[in-house]
């Protein structure tokens, strides 16, 4: 697998991470080690995880795969904190409490003393910026991170949050702003992807096949196993199975049936290479999942098909 440089700085990563959002619940103990080896087997390094995955689980039994197969030096552990459950409901918190309190536990459940990327899940009007990146950086400054970034910040907040975090002196900048990005969900193109790019930052897009819709697995109805028929999922998937959603799908299939590719590889192909991305993160159900989407290693799309589908999206 092509590896890149986050930022311009020295964090070299695989194009394709790995996210872990639903091992612990969707995904169980034994799929999720056969989802890492194959990763693994695959030439990919970056993992991307959060406390708050998996209903608190995920960690924990990623760092017992990881002690279990030796493969934490090949791995870019990439986390996050500012996300908890309260009273049902999720609370964003980046307080330095908060934050630091989330690093060392993902850092016992890890089982490991540092972070190789750490991210702030979302930006939280409640606390300072600079309380959250003055934290960020003394968790770079004490050996726990090597490493910073955000995630799901709008563009003026990532600009704001590269300012107030470079301003501090730590030497090396935020190298990554983590945000959904995919041929059903351009909306970051003018925001943040752009901020980001004028920055120097690297995007990692999550769920750049659009929720799984650009799997092409919705287009005879719904699969009474996938997470649209899931009722706790459904309102996650739902809004990208709309009409003119529909359209971009079919464009998709379409190009993906002249190629000889699965729908698949022709929506991370297309995302892998635009302007800004660093890497995307993908997640799977079974092992054929995602192999399915670590085969789009081997596709360079065409330039007029790349342009066709951005201009049909």
């Amino acid at each position: 697998m092509l590896m890149r440089r986050l930022g311009g700085s020295g964090l070299e990563v695989s194009r394709l991470g790995l996210g872990t959002m639903t091992w612990g619940t969707i995904v169980d103990d034994y799929v999720a080690e056969d989802l890492l080896a194959a990763f693994l087997d695959g030439g990919g390094t970056l993992v991307d995880t959060a406390p708050i995955y998996g209903e608190g689980r995920t960690e924990e039994l990623l760092g017992r795969l990881l002690a279990k197969s030796g493969a934490r030096d090949q791995v870019v552990l990439a986390g996050k904190a500012g996300l908890s459950h309260r009273d049902g409901t999720v609370v964003r918190d980046s307080s330095r409490r908060t934050l630091l309190a989330q690093l060392d536990q993902s850092l016992r459940d890890l089982g490991t003393d540092h972070l190789d990327l750490w991210q702030i899940h979302r930006f939280d009007e409640t606390t300072p910026i600079d309380e959250a990146m003055a934290t960020l950086d003394d968790a770079v400054r004490s050996g726990r991170v090597r490493y910073a970034g955000i995630s799901n910040y709008s563009g003026w907040q990532t600009s704001l949050a590269y300012a107030r975090f470079e301003r501090l002196g730590g030497g090396v900048p935020l190298v990554g702003a983590q945000v959904e990005y995919s041929l059903l969900n351009r909306g970051a193109e003018a925001d943040v992807i752009a901020a980001a790019d004028y920055l120097g930052m690297s995007v990692l897009a999550w769920s750049p096949l659009g929720r799984g819709v650009l799997t092409g697995k919705y287009r005879g109805g719904i699969p009474g196993d996938s997470r649209a028929a899931d009722a706790h999922w459904e309102p996650f998937v739902s809004a990208y199975l709309s009409g003119p959603k529909t359209r971009i799908v079919d464009a998709v299939a379409k190009a993906s049936e002249g190629l000889g590719v699965p729908m698949t590889h022709t929506a991370l192909a297309w995302a892998r290479d635009r302007p800004g991305v660093g890497a995307l993160l993908v997640g799977a159900r079974t092992v054929a999942q995602l192999e399915e989407s670590l085969g789009s290693e081997s596709l360079t799309l065409p330039a007029q098909i790349a342009d066709a589908l951005s201009d049909v999206s």
